[in-house]
């Protein structure tokens, strides 16, 4: 990793500034994507988009970082809170910019079903002559007006369940049924409660698709929530794992669980759904019997 692809032009600075210094860190302990992979227990993929500006590390792999190069995690950490809440704040502007476009395209197909587009002067059939029933003219452009607006309160509501910043809601209401994977992204092979009891890395649910919800330090461990908003799920992994140890993620009444294994140092558990981040906990059980929960 001697040399480095430029950032991209619009990443935060703060985001830059901290990838810089993680770039910094690698250089230093003359570390490849492979022996990155192999000894903080995220992928090489992973990294690279890291590394790259293409994705905000998550604390556990910051802190795996600096345990593998020696650093204090203290000043590392506080850059990356800096950098998450600038990353925030940049999707969140991607989802508005997302939500005026459907948005738009709502009312386009709003003017399209109202008959008013397209047509021009020329095209128009002579003018009729008076309706002799003129309530009853009136009547069928009441019922119009009010299928019209019947449309335009359904639109809304979508828009509210399924376009928020924050990524909250009820996302059933747009996601597509537990058994079709029509309309998702490439690769992504379920959504919602068609993907409880699954693994988030073969489902197409992880990788850039997935943040850090909610974290702890219990021991040695990292605990995290992963929570994808892509597919409306989250999971819980551990981190700086010993054979033994065992995480767990609550959401909905669904509980899945997952344990590490000699010569693993990390490992994650199956996916529950859910309607948002904050909906999912994730807690720990150290093989030495010590417990903890994220807050």
């Amino acid at each position: 990793m001697a040399r480095w692809k430029a950032l991209p032009e619009e990443l935060d600075p703060q985001i830059g500034e901290f990838t810089r210094q993680l770039r910094r860190l690698v250089d230093q302990g003359g570390l490849s994507a492979a022996v990155l992979a192999d000894r903080t227990g995220y992928s090489r993929t992973s990294w690279e988009r890291y590394l790259n500006g293409r994705l905000l590390a998550p604390r556990g792999a910051v802190v795996a970082l600096a345990e593998v190069t020696g650093t204090s995690p203290v000043h590392l950490t506080t850059m990356w809170e800096l950098a998450e809440r600038a990353w925030s704040r940049a999707e969140l502007r991607h989802d508005r910019t997302m939500e005026q476009i459907r948005i738009t395209r709502a009312r386009a197909e709003l003017g399209d079903f109202g008959g008013g587009a397209g047509t021009t002067t020329a095209d128009a059939p002579p003018a009729a002559p008076p309706s002799p029933e003129p309530p009853a003219g009136r009547r069928r452009v009441l019922l119009f007006l009010a299928g019209a607006a019947a449309v335009l309160v359904v639109l809304g509501t979508v828009f509210l369940l399924t376009g928020r910043g924050d990524g909250e809601g009820a996302r059933e209401a747009a996601e597509p049924s537990a058994t079709s994977a029509a309309g998702l992204p490439p690769g992504v092979k379920c959504v919602g409660v068609g993907c409880t009891g699954k693994d988030a890395e073969a489902m197409g649910c992880g990788g850039d698709r997935v943040t850090t919800a909610r974290t702890a330090t219990v021991g040695a461990a990292t605990l995290e929530v992963r929570y994808s908003r892509t597919c409306g799920t989250a999971w819980g992994r551990i981190t700086g794992a010993a054979p033994g140890d065992r995480v767990r993620v609550t959401a909905g009444g669904e509980t899945r669980r997952g344990d590490a294994v000699a010569g693993e140092t990390y490992t994650y558990t199956p996916m529950v759904a859910v309607g948002r981040a904050g909906e999912a906990e994730a807690c720990v059980t150290l093989a030495s019997g010590r417990t903890g929960c994220t807050k």
